[in-house]
């Protein structure tokens, strides 16, 4: 019999907290493990796992969209390079908006009014909003005057 891990030392080698491995496993992104005296024992692979798990959160995925990743995993497919494109088009909208937002901050900060209420463009922004437009369509029809 290999190696086998406590959720302690899979904790340790992974630096995720045993309340995370446990919540992954419930949602079952982690195989449920073998138990030796109702303790939880992994097999060394766990470890390799874990780190998928991480690095797919890290970059954007979420939990859901990570088991979906996993289940996707079979010797002759590629259906996570479908789950990765949509993630790469969410992120490109994602930079677009927070890129957006990042112009209306600065233009904010460079306001010369005490008040920024009392800005009209302030107020046109919110207005265009409150008409439906995007942040980025009322922020393009302030600065378009």
């Amino acid at each position: 019999m290999s190696e086998q891990l406590t959720i302690g030392e899979l904790a340790s080698r992974t630096g995720v907290a045993t309340s995370a491995l446990r919540y992954w496993e419930e949602l079952g992104l982690l195989p449920a493990p073998a138990r030796v005296s109702g303790q939880r024992r992994y097999p060394p692979s766990a470890v390799g796992l874990v780190g998928v798990v991480v690095l797919l959160r890290d970059v954007g995925f979420t939990l859901r969209e990570v088991k979906a990743f996993i289940a996707s995993r079979s010797p002759a497919g590629d259906s996570w390079r479908e789950l990765y494109q949509r993630k790469l088009t969410e992120l490109d909208q994602r930079i677009v908006q927070a890129r957006v937002a990042r112009t209306a901050i600065a233009h904010g900060l460079a306001c010369p009014h005490k008040d920024i209420f009392e800005c009209s463009n302030f107020a046109g922004g919110v207005a265009a909003l409150l008409a439906g437009s995007s942040l980025q369509e009322a922020h393009e029809e302030i600065h378009s005057h």
